[in-house]
């Protein structure tokens, strides 16, 4: 082999192989890996920023508000008969598994589709009932099918035949963004907070 050629393939094998060694290991997650699908948020619309609404604090938010915390997504409203308690109280126990340290760098957000009823003292009760670092987030109908349409969820007024009131038919699971704000996880309805744990600490560590 002319030794011009020797050096070319051995310079290509040594940055082949530091490559390798540097990229980092791929995540074992017990959600589903969203990290490279492109059907799961949508952009926010243009000269708005993501998940612009209102705090149960009455302070305005958006998804930028959150850099540097890992951030769990959840929609539901606080009428909610099943799964949004079920949901609330399961994220509560998958933070209480985290070391202190690691909890705190988390922030579960609950965005009401329900803003008729969820006002922000309605929101103010109920979220922080689960756990005293939970966010509420309402805004205007506009506002909160704004922030549902970026994020892909779906959701119904439903009337039962004789009823009085209205439930809401939603998209039943949560997303965990990383803390550069990039959807990283899908939770199914009913991950066993010890899977919530599990990912929140995998995202933790890498960063």
């Amino acid at each position: 082999m002319p030794k011009r050629i020797f050096w070319i393939v051995l310079l290509a094998l040594l940055t082949a192989c530091g490559a390798e060694t540097t990229q980092a290991p791929p995540l074992t997650l017990k959600g589903v890996d969203i990290s490279q699908a492109t059907d799961f948020a949508a952009p926010a619309a243009p000269g708005s920023a993501r998940l612009a609404l209102t705090d149960h604090n009455d302070r305005p938010v958006t998804l930028d508000s959150f850099q540097g915390k890992l951030v769990v997504l959840f929609f539901g409203y606080t009428h909610c008969p099943d799964v949004c308690p079920t949901t609330l109280a399961d994220m509560a126990r998958a933070l209480k598994l985290l070391p202190a340290k690691d909890a705190e760098q988390v922030r579960v957000l609950f965005v009401t589709v329900d803003p008729e009823r969820d006002t922000a003292e309605v929101l103010k009760a109920y979220v922080p009932f689960f756990h005293p670092d939970f966010l509420g987030l309402r805004g205007t109908p506009e506002q909160v099918a704004r922030a549902a349409r970026e994020f892909r969820i779906v959701y119904r007024k439903h009337v039962e035949p004789g009823a009085d009131d209205y439930l809401i038919d939603h998209s039943a699971g949560s997303y965990i963004l990383d803390a550069r704000g990039r959807l990283r996880v899908y939770l199914p309805f009913a991950s066993p907070p010890e899977d919530v744990a599990h990912d929140l600490a995998a995202l933790l560590r890498a960063g």
